[in-house]
Protein backbone atom coordinates (compact mmCIF):
# COMPACT_ATOMS: atom_id res chain seq x y z
CA UNK A 1 0.00 0.00 0.00
CA UNK A 2 1.82 3.08 -1.21
CA UNK A 3 -0.83 5.51 0.05
CA UNK A 4 -0.68 5.97 3.80
CA UNK A 5 -3.63 7.05 5.92
CA UNK A 6 -2.05 10.46 6.45
CA UNK A 7 -1.70 10.90 2.66
CA UNK A 8 -5.44 10.33 2.39
CA UNK A 9 -6.24 12.68 5.24
CA UNK A 10 -4.01 15.39 3.83
CA UNK A 11 -5.87 15.14 0.52
CA UNK A 12 -9.06 15.91 2.44
CA UNK A 13 -7.63 19.12 3.90
CA UNK A 14 -8.88 21.45 1.18
CA UNK A 15 -12.43 20.28 1.66
CA UNK A 16 -12.31 20.76 5.41
CA UNK A 17 -10.68 24.16 5.21
CA UNK A 18 -13.28 25.23 2.68
CA UNK A 19 -15.91 24.58 5.33
CA UNK A 20 -17.33 21.25 4.12
CA UNK A 21 -17.54 19.02 7.16
CA UNK A 22 -16.16 15.55 6.51
CA UNK A 23 -18.72 12.78 6.80
CA UNK A 24 -16.50 12.69 8.37
CA UNK A 25 1.70 3.91 33.29
CA UNK A 26 2.12 3.62 36.73
CA UNK A 27 4.91 5.54 38.46
CA UNK A 28 7.89 6.14 36.22
CA UNK A 29 10.27 3.20 36.00
CA UNK A 30 12.76 2.06 33.42
CA UNK A 31 10.90 1.08 30.29
CA UNK A 32 7.52 2.57 31.22
CA UNK A 33 5.93 5.86 30.31
CA UNK A 34 5.13 8.46 32.98
CA UNK A 35 1.75 8.32 34.68
CA UNK A 36 -0.19 11.24 33.19
CA UNK A 37 -3.91 10.59 33.21
CA UNK A 38 -5.83 10.76 29.94
CA UNK A 39 -4.52 13.52 27.68
CA UNK A 40 -5.48 14.35 24.13
CA UNK A 41 -3.27 15.28 21.20
CA UNK A 42 -3.33 15.50 17.41
CA UNK A 43 -0.84 14.66 14.71
CA UNK A 44 1.10 17.68 13.45
CA UNK A 45 -0.21 17.45 9.88
CA UNK A 46 -3.80 17.90 11.12
CA UNK A 47 -3.33 21.54 12.11
CA UNK A 48 -4.44 23.44 9.03
CA UNK A 49 -4.77 26.81 10.78
CA UNK A 50 -1.82 29.03 11.69
CA UNK A 51 1.33 29.77 9.74
CA UNK A 52 4.16 29.32 12.24
CA UNK A 53 4.93 26.55 14.69
CA UNK A 54 4.12 28.91 17.55
CA UNK A 55 0.74 29.85 16.06
CA UNK A 56 -0.20 26.20 15.59
CA UNK A 57 0.93 25.23 19.10
CA UNK A 58 -0.95 28.19 20.60
CA UNK A 59 -4.13 27.24 18.75
CA UNK A 60 -4.03 23.65 19.99
CA UNK A 61 -3.48 24.84 23.55
CA UNK A 62 -6.38 27.28 23.24
CA UNK A 63 -8.67 24.50 22.04
CA UNK A 64 -7.86 22.30 25.02
CA UNK A 65 -5.42 19.86 23.50
CA UNK A 66 -2.56 18.77 25.74
CA UNK A 67 -0.05 17.85 23.06
CA UNK A 68 0.92 17.28 19.45
CA UNK A 69 2.83 14.41 17.84
CA UNK A 70 5.44 15.47 15.30
CA UNK A 71 7.05 13.62 12.40
CA UNK A 72 10.74 12.78 12.33
CA UNK A 73 12.84 13.16 10.30
CA UNK A 74 11.19 16.38 9.14
CA UNK A 75 12.00 19.89 8.02
CA UNK A 76 10.86 21.40 11.32
CA UNK A 77 13.53 23.43 13.10
CA UNK A 78 14.19 21.98 16.54
CA UNK A 79 14.86 25.36 18.16
CA UNK A 80 11.59 26.75 16.83
CA UNK A 81 9.67 23.73 18.08
CA UNK A 82 11.22 23.92 21.55
CA UNK A 83 10.55 27.65 21.78
CA UNK A 84 6.89 27.13 20.86
CA UNK A 85 6.61 24.32 23.38
CA UNK A 86 8.06 26.49 26.14
CA UNK A 87 5.87 29.50 25.32
CA UNK A 88 2.60 27.57 25.08
CA UNK A 89 3.07 24.68 27.49
CA UNK A 90 1.90 22.26 24.79
CA UNK A 91 3.52 18.85 25.22
CA UNK A 92 5.12 16.64 22.58
CA UNK A 93 4.38 13.12 23.81
CA UNK A 94 6.14 11.42 20.92
CA UNK A 95 7.04 11.43 17.25
CA UNK A 96 6.11 9.34 14.24
CA UNK A 97 8.83 7.75 12.11
CA UNK A 98 8.24 9.57 8.83
CA UNK A 99 9.89 7.07 6.45
CA UNK A 100 8.76 3.67 7.76
CA UNK A 101 6.43 3.10 4.79
CA UNK A 102 9.04 4.06 2.19
CA UNK A 103 12.05 2.52 3.96
CA UNK A 104 10.59 -0.43 5.89
CA UNK A 105 12.74 -2.77 7.92
CA UNK A 106 11.23 -5.64 5.96
CA UNK A 107 12.71 -4.57 2.64
CA UNK A 108 15.01 -7.15 1.01
CA UNK A 109 17.53 -4.43 0.13
CA UNK A 110 20.15 -3.57 2.75
CA UNK A 111 20.45 0.07 1.53
CA UNK A 112 16.72 0.55 2.12
CA UNK A 113 16.90 -0.93 5.60
CA UNK A 114 20.00 1.14 6.38
CA UNK A 115 18.08 4.28 5.44
CA UNK A 116 15.27 3.13 7.70
CA UNK A 117 17.69 2.62 10.60
CA UNK A 118 19.13 6.09 10.11
CA UNK A 119 15.65 7.61 10.12
CA UNK A 120 14.58 5.78 13.28
CA UNK A 121 17.78 6.82 15.01
CA UNK A 122 17.03 10.44 14.12
CA UNK A 123 13.44 10.05 15.33
CA UNK A 124 14.64 8.68 18.67
CA UNK A 125 17.04 11.59 19.13
CA UNK A 126 14.44 14.17 18.09
CA UNK A 127 11.90 12.66 20.46
CA UNK A 128 14.35 12.92 23.34
CA UNK A 129 15.14 16.54 22.48
CA UNK A 130 11.42 17.40 22.38
CA UNK A 131 10.81 15.81 25.77
CA UNK A 132 8.77 12.95 24.31
CA UNK A 133 8.73 9.32 25.36
CA UNK A 134 8.08 7.25 22.23
CA UNK A 135 8.53 6.83 18.49
CA UNK A 136 5.69 5.25 16.49
CA UNK A 137 7.01 2.64 14.08
CA UNK A 138 5.47 0.55 11.31
CA UNK A 139 8.09 -2.22 11.33
CA UNK A 140 7.29 -4.05 8.11
CA UNK A 141 5.27 -3.95 4.90
CA UNK A 142 4.28 -7.27 3.35
CA UNK A 143 4.50 -7.43 -0.47
CA UNK A 144 4.68 -10.12 -3.16
CA UNK A 145 8.49 -10.14 -2.88
CA UNK A 146 8.52 -9.73 0.92
CA UNK A 147 7.45 -13.01 2.56
CA UNK A 148 5.91 -12.80 6.00
CA UNK A 149 8.62 -14.82 7.72
CA UNK A 150 11.38 -12.71 6.16
CA UNK A 151 9.63 -9.51 7.21
CA UNK A 152 9.42 -10.78 10.78
CA UNK A 153 13.10 -11.72 10.96
CA UNK A 154 14.46 -8.63 9.18
CA UNK A 155 12.37 -6.13 11.09
CA UNK A 156 13.16 -7.59 14.49
CA UNK A 157 16.87 -7.59 13.64
CA UNK A 158 16.78 -3.90 12.72
CA UNK A 159 14.83 -2.95 15.84
CA UNK A 160 17.24 -4.88 18.06
CA UNK A 161 20.12 -2.91 16.57
CA UNK A 162 18.59 0.33 17.89
CA UNK A 163 17.46 -0.89 21.30
CA UNK A 164 20.70 0.22 23.02
CA UNK A 165 20.07 3.76 21.76
CA UNK A 166 16.44 3.63 22.86
CA UNK A 167 17.56 2.55 26.32
CA UNK A 168 20.23 5.27 26.46
CA UNK A 169 17.72 7.96 25.51
CA UNK A 170 14.87 6.36 27.48
CA UNK A 171 12.58 6.61 24.47
CA UNK A 172 10.34 3.68 23.58
CA UNK A 173 9.89 2.17 20.12
CA UNK A 174 6.16 1.53 19.76
CA UNK A 175 4.83 -0.85 17.11
CA UNK A 176 1.60 0.29 15.44
CA UNK A 177 -1.08 -2.00 14.03
CA UNK A 178 -1.78 -0.78 10.48
CA UNK A 179 -2.95 -2.04 7.09
CA UNK A 180 0.47 -3.43 6.17
CA UNK A 181 -0.42 -7.12 5.97
CA UNK A 182 1.64 -7.79 9.11
CA UNK A 183 0.81 -8.61 12.74
CA UNK A 184 -2.77 -9.38 11.79
CA UNK A 185 -4.00 -10.49 15.20
CA UNK A 186 -3.43 -9.52 18.84
CA UNK A 187 -1.58 -12.71 19.73
CA UNK A 188 0.85 -12.12 16.87
CA UNK A 189 1.47 -8.60 18.14
CA UNK A 190 2.11 -9.94 21.63
CA UNK A 191 4.58 -12.51 20.32
CA UNK A 192 6.38 -9.99 18.12
CA UNK A 193 6.83 -7.46 20.93
CA UNK A 194 7.73 -10.05 23.57
CA UNK A 195 10.35 -11.73 21.37
CA UNK A 196 12.28 -8.46 21.30
CA UNK A 197 12.76 -8.89 25.06
CA UNK A 198 13.11 -5.22 25.81
CA UNK A 199 11.27 -2.85 28.14
CA UNK A 200 11.82 -0.21 25.45
CA UNK A 201 9.42 -1.84 22.97
CA UNK A 202 5.64 -1.66 23.21
CA UNK A 203 2.46 -1.07 21.22
CA UNK A 204 1.04 2.12 19.76
CA UNK A 205 -2.56 0.90 19.58
CA UNK A 206 -4.65 2.23 16.68
CA UNK A 207 -8.21 1.14 17.36
CA UNK A 208 -9.63 2.77 14.23
CA UNK A 209 -7.42 0.65 12.00
CA UNK A 210 -9.06 -2.49 13.39
CA UNK A 211 -12.72 -1.62 12.89
CA UNK A 212 -12.72 -2.89 9.29
CA UNK A 213 -11.72 -6.36 10.47
CA UNK A 214 -12.85 -6.79 14.06
CA UNK A 215 -13.81 -5.06 17.32
CA UNK A 216 -10.84 -3.12 18.75
CA UNK A 217 -11.89 -3.52 22.37
CA UNK A 218 -11.30 -7.27 22.00
CA UNK A 219 -7.59 -6.64 21.40
CA UNK A 220 -7.07 -4.52 24.50
CA UNK A 221 -7.05 -7.18 27.26
CA UNK A 222 -4.72 -9.34 25.13
CA UNK A 223 -2.19 -6.58 24.51
CA UNK A 224 -2.60 -5.33 28.06
CA UNK A 225 0.30 -3.38 29.53
CA UNK A 226 2.13 -3.47 26.21
CA UNK A 227 -0.15 -0.60 25.09
CA UNK A 228 1.72 2.66 25.70
CA UNK A 229 0.00 5.15 23.36
CA UNK A 230 -3.35 5.33 21.53
CA UNK A 231 -4.24 6.68 18.09
CA UNK A 232 -7.81 7.93 17.66
CA UNK A 233 -9.99 7.85 14.55
CA UNK A 234 -13.26 6.34 13.38
CA UNK A 235 -14.33 4.05 10.54
CA UNK A 236 -17.42 2.97 8.60
CA UNK A 237 -17.34 -0.70 7.57
CA UNK A 238 -19.54 -0.64 4.47
CA UNK A 239 -17.30 1.79 2.58
CA UNK A 240 -14.43 0.87 0.28
CA UNK A 241 -10.91 0.88 1.71
CA UNK A 242 -9.65 4.21 3.02
CA UNK A 243 -13.04 5.81 2.37
CA UNK A 244 -14.15 4.21 5.61
CA UNK A 245 -12.03 6.71 7.54
CA UNK A 246 -13.85 9.66 5.97
CA UNK A 247 -16.17 10.18 8.92
CA UNK A 248 -16.25 12.40 11.98
CA UNK A 249 -15.12 10.90 15.27
CA UNK A 250 -18.00 9.14 17.08
CA UNK A 251 -20.09 9.04 13.88
CA UNK A 252 -18.55 5.77 12.68
CA UNK A 253 -18.42 2.26 14.11
CA UNK A 254 -15.48 2.56 16.51
CA UNK A 255 -17.09 2.16 19.94
CA UNK A 256 -14.82 4.57 21.78
CA UNK A 257 -16.63 4.36 25.14
CA UNK A 258 -16.13 0.58 25.11
CA UNK A 259 -12.54 0.89 23.89
CA UNK A 260 -11.74 3.41 26.61
CA UNK A 261 -13.42 1.22 29.24
CA UNK A 262 -11.27 -1.72 28.14
CA UNK A 263 -8.14 0.44 28.28
CA UNK A 264 -8.97 1.56 31.81
CA UNK A 265 -9.42 -2.09 32.81
CA UNK A 266 -5.82 -2.89 31.82
CA UNK A 267 -4.52 0.20 33.64
CA UNK A 268 -3.97 2.50 30.66
CA UNK A 269 -4.12 6.18 31.59
CA UNK A 270 -1.99 7.97 29.01
CA UNK A 271 -2.22 9.76 25.67
CA UNK A 272 -4.95 9.63 23.01
CA UNK A 273 -3.73 11.15 19.74
CA UNK A 274 -6.14 11.88 16.88
CA UNK A 275 -5.04 10.81 13.42
CA UNK A 276 -7.69 12.27 11.19
CA UNK A 277 -8.18 14.87 8.47
CA UNK A 278 -6.41 18.20 8.34
CA UNK A 279 -8.71 21.02 9.39
CA UNK A 280 -9.20 24.60 10.53
CA UNK A 281 -9.88 25.95 14.01
CA UNK A 282 -13.58 25.10 13.95
CA UNK A 283 -12.86 21.53 12.87
CA UNK A 284 -10.22 21.04 15.57
CA UNK A 285 -12.47 22.54 18.26
CA UNK A 286 -15.22 20.11 17.32
CA UNK A 287 -12.72 17.23 17.38
CA UNK A 288 -11.58 18.21 20.88
CA UNK A 289 -15.19 18.06 22.11
CA UNK A 290 -15.73 14.71 20.47
CA UNK A 291 -12.62 13.28 22.15
CA UNK A 292 -13.71 14.68 25.51
CA UNK A 293 -17.00 12.79 25.20
CA UNK A 294 -15.25 9.50 25.97
CA UNK A 295 -12.12 10.72 27.78
CA UNK A 296 -13.70 12.78 30.53
CA UNK A 297 -15.10 10.95 33.58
Amino acid sequence: MSLSRRDLFACSAAAVLAGRALPAAAATTIGTLPRRGFKKAVKWYMVGAGHTVLEKFALLKKLGFDGVELDSPSDLKRDEVLAAKQQTGLEIPGVVDSVHWEKPFSDPGEPVRAAGRKALEQALRDCKAYGGTSVLLVPAVIKKDVPYADAWERSQKEIRALLPLAAELQVMILIENVWNGFLLGPFEMVRYVDELQSPWVGCHFDAGNLVRFCWPEHWVPILGKRIKKIDVKDFVRDRKGFEGFDVKLNDGEADWPSITKALKAVGYDGWFCAEMATGDEQYLADLARRMDSFLEP
